[in-house]
């Protein structure tokens, strides 16, 4: 696929990820907009997101131009879904996304069937970001460009630890470290650094953990109650679930968090004997082989005796 040549002669332009939006989602959004921007700077450009997009990406270049408010209603020439594996987890999104003249939809979740015109979504990649390095003309790829895409694949990635992270990976972090961004500072700053609040619920939801399945298996969760007396958003719990997933010995590491009464989000870590991205598609959910989450309903023990029996037939 060639971005440009999809985009024709458009002259309007939506861009948007997922719901809850992550680092790959933000980054990919953000990496087509100044791509385009630079490659092609008479479309008119929208980057839709929600649930106000962590501050920790506030640096990449267009963060602040991003449209939380989705107005004006009006159609686009072309929609382009970045990191979204299904038609729901665009959100308010899917109007402009209905309403488009042509949608394209690039993606590496293995459960996206394919919700656009066209489609590029390729698996076996570590992030959006990846899949988007390849479909840029390098000539338009610039600093911020590079910097995004940087952003996405390390944060998808773990700083490059999963299984994801192919030669090709690397060879595309390789050439985007070349531009001129701080790196490390990324990783540090993005992934590593938390605030003291932060901290201190993630030492209760560690110190609150229970190991089950003969130590096979790890679950943390946080209730309204304790999110509202630490006063935390959703975006403040991200990273716990990897802290679960390090415990020795440990298959599969689950956190949950309330989105309201007994209803829960819940976030899966494998290291390797499990496919949490086939328990997650029993219960509506998707993701990654090694990184899945859905949405569930029921008392925390009703989730927690229904994601065991999904485990249970891998182990």
């Amino acid at each position: 696929m060639n971005l440009i040549e999809e985009i024709g002669d458009a002259r309007s332009v939506a861009i948007a990820g997922h719901i809850r939006p992550d680092g790959d989602c933000i980054s990919s959004t953000l990496a087509v907009y100044n791509y385009l921007k630079f490659a092609k700077g008479d479309l008119k450009l929208t980057v839709f997101t929600q649930d106000n997009p962590p501050t920790i990406f506030s640096y990449l270049k267009g963060y602040d131009e991003m449209n939380l408010t989705y107005s004006p209603k009006e159609k686009y020439d072309v929609f382009i879904a970045l990191d979204v594996s299904s038609t729901d987890r665009l959100g308010d999104a899917l109007w402009f996304f209905e309403e488009a003249d042509r949608t394209i939809c690039i993606d590496h979740h293995e459960t996206n069937s394919g919700l656009a015109d066209v489609n590029l979504i390729e698996p076996e990649a570590s992030s959006t970001c990846e899949v988007l390095y390849t479909v840029f003309d390098e000539k338009y790829i610039t600093d911020a460009v590079a910097e995004c895409l940087y952003t996405g694949i390390v944060h998808d990635s773990g700083v490059f630890q999963y299984s994801n992270m192919s030669r090709r990976s690397f060879e595309i972090v390789g050439r985007l470290v070349e531009y001129d961004f701080d790196g490390p500072a990324i990783i540090l700053d993005t992934f590593y650094v938390k605030s003291y609040v932060q901290n201190q619920i993630l030492g209760r939801a560690l110190l609150e953990s229970m190991l089950f399945m003969d130590g096979k298996c790890i679950v943390s969760m946080v209730d309204r109650k304790m999110m509202d007396f630490y006063d935390v958003l959703p975006k403040h719990l991200d990273g716990i679930v990897n802290h679960l997933k390090n415990t020795r010995g440990v298959e599969v590491a689950i956190f949950m968090y309330e989105i309201s009464t007994q209803r829960y989000k819940v976030s899966m870590r494998s290291n390797g004997a499990v496919n949490v991205a086939k328990v997650a598609a029993v219960f509506g959910g998707g993701g990654h082989d090694r990184a899945s989450g859905a949405e569930m309903n029921g008392t925390y023990h009703d989730v927690i005796n229904a994601l065991s029996g999904e485990i249970k037939k891998q182990l």
